[in-house]
């Protein structure tokens, strides 16, 4: 799923409340999610609003204003609405097995370019060193975005069980040497 896709549903979601333009969606974005979240540069979300509207999800109308060069207003479509629906009944199915890590991990024997426990306590450096910037996160964000907490303590629940992993990991390849 790239970068796209991930703003894609969002932006669709943000227009079902009503009409506007690309600039008002990213600034909703960004009050809905909180810093913890990675936001789409301003670019991106026209570049996206471009394919919607492609593609018939949305559409989008020329306003004119008196001082300013015109701005583009999207409102959803039939086909938007309905793509809504439908990502709405969907449940998330990503189980990790295609983790870049483990194939890292699983081919590092067979290559003799990595040693496995080398490469365990490396990725759990990474996944502490995320884990204090989501601290530092949490700490620092609106009290009242509930959302926002529940994103970062979402991500600090994956990461400790991650962690919980990579020590499972450590035990076995170690009880094999």
């Amino acid at each position: 799923m790239g970068k796209g896709a991930l703003v894609r549903l969002p932006l669709l979601a943000l227009l079902a409340r009503g009409p506007a333009h690309g600039y008002e969606l990213k600034q909703d974005l960004e009050q809905l999610l909180g810093s913890a979240y990675p936001q789409p540069n301003i670019g991106q979300i026209y570049v996206t609003l471009g394919r919607l509207e492609k593609t018939g999800l949305i559409e989008g109308e020329e306003v004119e204003q008196s001082s300013r060069p015109n701005k583009k207003i999207y409102r959803l479509t039939e086909a938007g609405r309905e793509a809504l629906n439908v990502w709405f009944e969907e449940t998330a199915d990503e189980p990790r097995v295609r983790d870049d890590f483990f194939m890292k991990l699983a081919l590092a024997p067979r290559t003799g370019l990595a040693d496995q426990i080398t490469l365990i306590n490396r990725q759990r450096r990474q996944y502490l060193n995320t884990m204090r910037a989501l601290s530092k996160l949490a700490a620092a964000e609106d009290r009242d975005n509930r959302i926002a907490h529940l994103l970062i303590e979402g991500a600090m629940l994956h990461l400790q069980a991650d962690l919980d992993w990579l020590e499972r990991c450590q035990e076995e390849l170690e009880d094999t040497e």
